[in-house]
């Protein structure tokens, strides 16, 4: 049993942890760069932000080594491991970098430093491990990765209210999970833009919903761990990412039903109530508010005239732009949470982030 905890701990915390501070410190970063770069003047930041998007694999794989202690190496060999199950897992790539990189930094362990030939014999084998497995196993962790995909494709084509909620609650789970909410948005081209294939208006109301699920996850956990976290840990899950609680919600699953529940609230209000629709970077979708880019998306898509959106945009709009991704979530989270510390279920402590 101790051996057991041990494990649970050195993986599914420490190291999913480590994954997540590893993506946002590349493809989240870069993507608020990419956006920022759109102000005119300062388009050299896109280009900063791609190179940055680009090395999410190597970042990811990289601090999943370095949690793991691994001897130096291995954490730089571990950089190509991580590119290649990222390429290789497509929607799935974190998730595909998360267990292959697991694997090739713990058999690379094993002969690092056990040679007189250690600078060729232990990133090698870190490599061959992790590369055979990237071409191999990482294609069918994006396929699982897929079905999700799939099944917000469904969704979107069920009645606006089901379908809302069902997006809205996947989309925001799936933010907060190792797997890429913005790369499967882009995948699955949630955007009634111009640009969109399929019915567009069923995209939009699929866009908006899953941009209303990923802010009630985050501005949600940033709000019911703040008593913890206090203002770092706001603005670290508000508007980074609330997959720092993973290692948390593996400890203690229940803290996750405060913001799950806001989110199967607020996507309904979004496209039924306040008649949001999505006409942005269909990327923007998954984002939620890291750096804001889920609301700027929408914003963007409203008044970009490429975009093709469709009607006037009302002082309605704007309301529930503001109520379903900033004031609901929190509000919503909080009165949840605090029902849930009445029952018992939820405790000090529980959504503690590592220093």
């Amino acid at each position: 049993m101790k051996l057991l905890k041990k494990l649970f701990k050195r993986y599914f915390i420490d190291a999913m942890g480590a994954m997540a501070q590893g993506l946002f410190a590349s493809l989240l970063i870069g993507t608020i760069f990419v956006a920022l770069g759109m102000i005119p003047k300062l388009e050299f930041l896109a280009s900063i932000g791609k190179f940055a998007q680009a090395m999410a694999g190597p970042a990811m794989a990289s601090a999943i080594a370095y949690s793991l202690k691994a001897h130096p190496l291995v954490i730089f060999a571990s950089a190509a491991v991580g590119y290649a199950a990222n390429d290789r897992g497509e929607a799935g790539g974190p998730l595909a970098v998360f267990f292959i990189a697991i694997i090739a930094v713990e058999i690379g362990m094993l002969v690092s430093k056990k040679t007189k030939v250690d600078i060729i014999v232990t990133p090698f084998v870190t490599i061959l491990v992790g590369g055979v497995l990237s071409l191999y196993a990482a294609p069918l962790i994006g396929t699982l990765a897929g079905k999700i995909s799939t099944f917000i494709g469904w969704a979107s084509l069920q009645a606006p209210f089901v379908s809302a909620i069902i997006i809205s609650v996947v989309i925001g789970v799936v933010l907060t999970l190792p797997i890429s909410s913005a790369a499967i948005c882009a995948g699955l081209v949630l955007t009634g833009s111009a640009a969109a294939a399929g019915s567009s208006e069923g995209l939009a109301i699929a866009g908006a919903a899953a941009v209303a699920g990923c802010c009630a996850q985050m501005v949600g956990f940033a709000v019911i761990s703040f008593r913890e976290n206090k203002w770092g840990g706001l603005l670290s899950q508000g508007i980074g990412t609330s997959m720092l609680q993973m290692p948390n919600i593996v400890r203690h699953p229940q803290i996750w039903i405060a913001p799950t529940l806001a989110s199967a609230i607020t996507g309904p209000l979004a496209v039924c109530v306040f008649g949001l629709r999505m006409y942005g970077a269909a990327i923007n979708s998954g984002m939620g508010t890291c750096g804001m880019l889920g609301p700027i998306g929408m914003i963007l898509g409203w008044f970009s005239p490429e975009n093709g959106y469709p009607g006037e945009v009302t002082v309605l709009n704007w309301i529930g732009l503001v109520l379903v991704c900033f004031l609901l979530p929190a509000l919503l989270s909080f009165l949840i949470n605090e029902v849930l510390r009445k029952l018992g279920w939820v405790k000090d402590g529980y959504m503690k982030l590592e220093d």
